[in-house]
């Protein structure tokens, strides 16, 4: 027995400090080196340099003056993401939508797209497909005194057109070019 344990050891040591170790340096340092926007969690922020979310996470805006993502089945916290697993016939589901859907409808803008009513599959997408983003248009720009051809020229500058896939508007980018050009009117 002894003969085998001490190379067992010596090679359990060298693997937990090559695997354990090295390794996950190796690549934090790659990482940081070549992608440090990425490796930090691609964060956006404001002119202030105050962090205001990341690009890879959907965020909820409350209010008629910005563009809307996806609804979040975990209320967009990143630790319990996913989606909210409820079947199509399950009547919390339909509730949901049902309520959704009522409160859309109350722009007059025609039937709500899908991607304003129903959830992605992490609950924090923060992409939403053209016709979404194109759907609030009206509303949006009423609510900024913007018109509708200024709104498609910054939804136009913030599509994504991937290589595979239709092309997608990154919901928080969109707000955050809105807000240079058009800050709300503060309430006061």
């Amino acid at each position: 027995m002894t003969p085998y344990l001490r190379p067992a050891l010596c090679l359990l040591l060298l693997l937990t400090l090559l695997t354990g170790g090295l390794y996950p340096l190796l690549v934090t340092g790659l990482g940081q080196w070549l992608f440090p926007v990425q490796a930090n969690g691609s964060l956006l922020r404001d002119d202030t340099g105050r962090v205001r979310g990341s690009t890879l996470i959907a965020q909820p805006l409350n209010g008629a003056g910005w563009f809307q993502s996806r609804p979040s089945a975990g209320d967009y916290a990143t630790l319990p993401s996913a989606a909210s697993n409820l079947a199509p016939s399950n009547p919390a589901l339909v509730q949901r939508i049902t309520a959704d859907a009522q409160r859309w409808q109350g722009t007059s803008q025609g039937a709500v797209p899908m991607a304003l009513l129903s959830t992605s599959g992490s609950g924090l997408d923060p992409h939403l497909p053209l016709a979404a983003v194109a759907w609030q248009v009206p509303g949006v720009a009423a609510v900024r005194g913007l018109p509708a051809s200024h709104l498609q020229a910054l939804i136009d500058d913030a599509t994504l057109r991937p290589l595979i896939g239709p092309p997608v508007v990154n919901v928080l980018l969109l707000n955050q070019a809105l807000d240079r050009l058009a800050p709300l009117p503060t309430k006061g």
